[in-house]
């Protein structure tokens, strides 16, 4: 439900221009409605900055210039500003008007993306910060509410500008100060380096991150740890990211100079894109679509504000949404961190403060400062100090009178003396006086000591408990560690360990010394040992397949041979698992390939399979290559099947060629005219050279031949015999 506040300037008409219609969200830095053009009678998006920024003339010229920049930026994934001014003092933005609903409002209703849907939303917001970074811009404030959609899950990045006007406005803060969302922001911005553009890249990988899996990597139970905990370490991302996750890591990168540019990042999105299956449609969370007001939960640190979240006021409960549920731990806002004793030893110094540091609103309350930083270490909170004499509390409530001193009392009357049994008009009597005398002095004992009391109570120090060693204990038995000596426990991250046990304790932050009872310390968890990638091992040989194996820290399991159609014999057909991650040490069993399986030659049935095309169908069908030969054959007739090599029922490989031999019928020749006059001796040399033989001469055998029987030009069959004739 929006505040009164909020709901109070519905109706309102900006620049004599822009009606508000409803309001459709609220941040740190703005309130936003649905508003009404009416000049060119259309629907609008219009924020309204909050009144604490428009008093602060740095930040307003800083606004003006950052709008007119931001402007004129055409880009189909960046939200158009239509207008901007202000307005009885108040500051506005005017934009299109997006009715999908934010990033944000689409996790919150318990929504993740698919890897394909991520890549997808990556891609566009990606190209759309490339085209800013050409252009000089530098978002520094990416994160899930930054990122609308329209009513057809296209997505635009918002509040280009806002950000960069509030870091370098004239602000009256330390140096370093922390701007833009913490939980989105980059490595270098906690080590005081220069923001850029690869800042923003690393910001969206974190939002990638979380639309996949869920969480934000390196999240902790204080901002500050949250942000020490990205330094020098990559980025964490779940299995449930799938292909996604290779192109988030290295745009996680801890050293800005190791990530892609927003123009590198967007072309590798964009290939991954092209590879998976097309994403789902988004099942988008419109706050126009039901009267929902969408609150920003990661809103924008203004350095200098001190504004409290909408709906929060100042001193209340603040429970840091970093943690994990079970280890959100309550921080009174109205609380101040103690100073060290001047003469402490280092042991007995409280350990520095991680959590929100207090500021001063422009009302006077104080309340959490988003943007302050100090070294990370336990949180020791105490109550503030009493007021001086005379002064306010601190937080601004006002000092309550003194009380009244008492009356002095009355000598008693001489012993000798009257005695005044009726009162004086107007006085009380003397028995009445003196029991209010000792009311009164019974008051201010009881104040001096109530006063006492609290003054002791505020500055007598928690006793100092020894921080135990927690290295391989679990998380369970670590906080019962920390809580027998009045101490606190928080996963400031966890890291993959080759030594210690999943779930147990790899470092801690303090790792010893003595420390006020309260504080807290931050443990590192151990994922266990960080999972390897199984290669891919079709195809290869069983030998290549092991050294591959065994390169990547894996063992062969069990190897079963198996048949194939398509693997030679001795290499890989398949593995399991076939693909993915393992830990190491872990068997993959291989399936090696024996080749191809073996047939049997069929025997060819008479007469069905006596053709050459049924005998080619039965062959086939057999799963063997028949191959045609025509043979002369004296007994079986022309077209018809004589016998096939290799013979019926011998054992082949699948597919191995078998020869069909096809009778071309009796192999004829005709015998030579030329014969007659010739000798016998000739006559007989050359039907030899033709395959026919001489049986016998019939006459004189050393006379010429003058014939043959059968006669001669006459077929015979090949190597066969005639009769020589002579005279």
């Amino acid at each position: 439900m929006a505040s009164s506040r909020i709901t109070d300037s519905v109706g309102r008409v900006l620049g004599q221009r822009y009606r508000l219609t409803r309001p459709i969200g609220s941040g740190a830095s703005a309130h936003v409605y649905v508003a009404e053009d009416v000049e060119l009678r259309r629907r609008v998006a219009v924020k309204v900055l909050h009144p604490g920024l428009a008093g602060d003339e740095a930040f307003l010229r800083r606004f003006r210039a950052e709008a007119r920049v931001v402007a004129p930026l055409r880009h189909p994934h960046i939200l158009r500003i239509y207008d901007w001014g202000e307005d009885e003092g108040d500051p506005y933005l005017v934009s299109e008007l997006l009715e999908g609903g934010s990033l944000r409002s689409l996790l919150d209703q318990g929504t993740l993306l698919t890897p394909t849907q991520a890549a997808t939303v990556g891609y566009e917001a990606a190209s759309a910060l490339d085209h800013a970074h050409r252009r000089g811009l530098v978002h520094r404030d990416v994160k899930p509410a930054n990122l609308l959609f329209d009513d057809e899950g296209r997505v635009s990045v918002a509040d280009f500008g806002i950000a960069r006007a509030l870091a370098e406005a004239t602000w009256t803060e330390p140096a370093g100060a922390m701007v833009g969302t913490a939980r989105y922001a980059a490595p270098e911005q906690v080590q005081g380096q220069p923001l850029g553009d690869r800042s923003d890249v690393y910001a969206l990988a974190l939002v990638l991150t979380e639309a996949t899996t869920g969480s934000v990597p390196f999240a902790t139970d204080t901002t500050l740890g949250t942000l020490m905990a990205r330094v020098g370490r990559p980025l964490e991302v779940g299995e449930e990211a799938g292909p996604l996750g290779e192109v988030l890591r290295a745009a996680g990168a801890p050293d800005p100079d190791d990530r892609p540019s927003a123009a590198d990042l967007a072309k590798q999105l964009r290939r991954l894109v092209t590879r998976l299956p097309p994403p789902a449609p988004l099942p988008l969370a419109a706050p126009l679509q039901g009267g929902f007001l969408e609150v920003d939960p990661d809103p924008t640190s203004i350095p200098g504000l001190g504004t409290p979240r909408p709906g929060r006021e100042p001193g209340s409960v603040l429970v840091d949404r970093f943690a994990p549920p079970e280890e959100r731990v309550p921080t009174a806002g109205r609380y101040v961190a103690a100073p060290p004793p001047p003469d402490a030893s280092p042991d007995e110094v409280d350990a520095p403060v991680t959590g929100p540091s207090p500021t001063v609103t422009r009302s006077g309350l104080a309340g959490p400062d988003p943007t302050a930083q100090t070294a990370p270490g336990p949180v020791l909170l105490v109550p503030p100090p009493p007021p001086p004499a005379g002064g306010p509390p601190v937080g601004g409530a006002p000092t309550p009178p003194a009380p009244t001193p008492p009356a002095p009392i009355p000598s008693a009357p001489p012993a000798d003396g009257p005695v005044d049994d009726e009162p004086v008009d107007g006085e009380a009597p003397a028995g009445r006086r003196r029991g209010r005398v000792v009311a009164l002095v019974l008051v201010a004992v009881l104040v001096l000591a109530g006063a006492g009391a609290g003054a002791w109570a505020l500055t007598r120090k928690p006793p100092l408990e020894a921080i135990p060693a927690l290295h391989g204990d679990t998380v369970q038995t670590a906080r019962a560690a920390l809580h027998a000596r009045h101490l606190q426990l928080a996963v400031a991250g966890r890291a993959y360990d080759a030594t210690v046990p999943k779930g147990a304790v790899i470092s801690q932050v303090p790792a010893g010394g003595h420390f006020r009872r309260g504080a807290t310390v931050a443990v590192t968890i151990s994922r266990g040992p960080q999972p390897v990638a199984i290669p891919s091992v079709q195809g290869v040989t069983l030998a290549q397949a092991e050294k591959l194996l065994r390169g990547n820290g894996l063992t062969v399991g069990a190897v079963r041979k198996q048949t194939s159609l398509t693997v030679p014999a001795g290499s890989v057909i398949t593995s399991s698992p076939a693909g993915g991650t393992a830990l190491p040490g872990k068997a993959v069993a291989l399936v090696e390939s024996t080749g191809k399986p073996s047939v049997t030659v069929p025997l060819l049935k008479w007469p069905q399979d006596s053709s050459w095309q049924q005998a080619s169908a039965a062959l086939s069908a057999a799963h063997l290559h028949p191959v045609e030969s025509l043979v002369y054959n004296n007994k079986v007739s022309a077209g018809l099947v004589v016998y096939t090599s290799p013979a019926p029922n011998a054992v082949v490989r699948w597919g191995a060629p078998v020869t069909v031999l096809v009778s071309r019928g009796p192999h004829l020749v005709t015998l030579p005219t030329d014969l007659a006059g010739q000798s016998v001796a000739a006559a007989t040399s050359e039907l030899q050279a033709i395959g026919v033989g001489v049986s016998g001469v019939r006459g004189n055998p050393t006379a010429p031949v003058t014939g043959s029987v059968p006669a001669l030009g006459s077929a015979v069959l090949y190597g066969g015999s005639v009769q020589l004739v002579t005279h």
